[in-house]
């Protein structure tokens, strides 16, 4: 029998300010002008008027319709259109206006693309660090249907972090994350930290809280993403974005959410970002700073060999056929 919803107002430490100024205001025409999307907004994050007016915003890729139906996000949904092949450079000229030292790119899951996106975000990377050297880029990415080759895409570009959110505790996908598997996102972060040895970079994860689970369950869940050797976790309030979507059934507080990250700590993260507003590009450039990620693309021959080759054009990236499409 399904819990009832709750009733009571908001607590206060849930209030967010609304701020809009001007840097907010210039943020959001240059996202319009260059025909961009964000998470910010099509996920109505509450700190997107701290996060703009700090000139800083998440970048979301391969459209606005999402192919999923997952019963947290308020993205679109529905047949998306086809590719904006700009989309790359645009995102790119998004990061060099706003001079970012770190920028984080994430995406809708596109099921019905051969790749899964793959190549779109490693497009991204590429122009990314082609209009703005010395940037670190880290990537949100969907679970590619747990195609193995369609990460190896992505990884093959080199994100300082790759990020992959597990969302919420297994017992609960089903009504969460009805369209994924909760072994198959950790079996992707597991990939993710094995290429580590290829290149130095981050892992990281982040799970909602607030849907029906836990404490225990939240703990164990834990666990299990620090056994894929994940740097880096994230733990926030879930907040139910319309009536539709599937409601909050509990609200922890600042000190049950302290208790969190104390916990995640002792289990080996490197960095652990836990309290009621927080979300997984929340304060992203020091999750990374704080886990001491050092890589620096400007000392790697590797990489400079490759942008020397392929300066005159972009990365053609191959396509991947994902498990069991046509």
């Amino acid at each position: 029998m399904a819990k009832p919803k709750l009733t009571e107002p908001r607590p206060h430490w849930l209030k967010v300010k609304i701020r809009a100024s001007e840097s907010f205001d210039r943020l959001s025409h240059m996202i319009n002008d260059l025909s961009l999307h964000t998470v910010c907004q099509e996920a109505r994050c509450p700190n997107i008027f701290e996060c703009w007016e700090e000139g800083a915003a998440t970048f979301m890729i391969l459209g606005d319709i999402c192919t999923r139906h997952c019963g947290f996000c308020a993205v679109g949904k529905g047949k998306p259109a086809q590719l904006d092949p700009e989309e790359p450079r645009h995102v790119a000229e998004a990061v060099r206006r706003l001079g970012l030292s770190h920028a984080v790119v994430t995406s809708v899951n596109r099921d019905e693309l051969p790749d899964g996106g793959a190549g779109h975000f490693a497009q991204t990377l590429f122009w990314i660090r082609r209009l703005n050297p010395g940037c670190r880029v880290e990537v949100l990415i969907p679970d590619f249907c747990g195609n193995a080759e369609a990460l190896g895409v992505v990884l093959e570009a080199r994100p300082n972090v790759l990020n992959h959110n597990l969302e919420t505790v297994p017992r609960l996908y089903r009504r969460v994350r009805p369209d994924a598997g909760y072994e198959q996102s950790l079996e992707l972060l597991r990939r993710a930290h094995a290429h580590k040895q290829v290149w130095p970079m981050l892992t990281k994860s982040g799970v909602m809280a607030g849907l029906g689970e836990t404490i225990d369950d939240l703990l164990q869940t834990f666990r299990d993403l620090a056994a894929t050797g994940c740097d880096i976790l994230t733990v926030g309030q879930y907040l139910a974005p319309t009536p539709r979507h599937i409601p909050i059934e509990k609200y922890y507080s600042p000190d049950e959410f302290a208790l969190l990250r104390t916990e995640a700590l002792t289990m080996g993260f490197r960095y652990v970002e836990s309290g009621p507003l927080v979300r997984s590009s929340y304060h992203a450039g020091r999750h990374a700073q704080d886990a001491d990620s050092e890589a620096d693309y400007s000392a790697d021959p590797v990489f400079l060999d490759r942008w020397n080759a392929q300066m005159q054009a972009p990365i053609a990236t191959p396509l991947v056929q994902l498990k069991g499409r046509s």
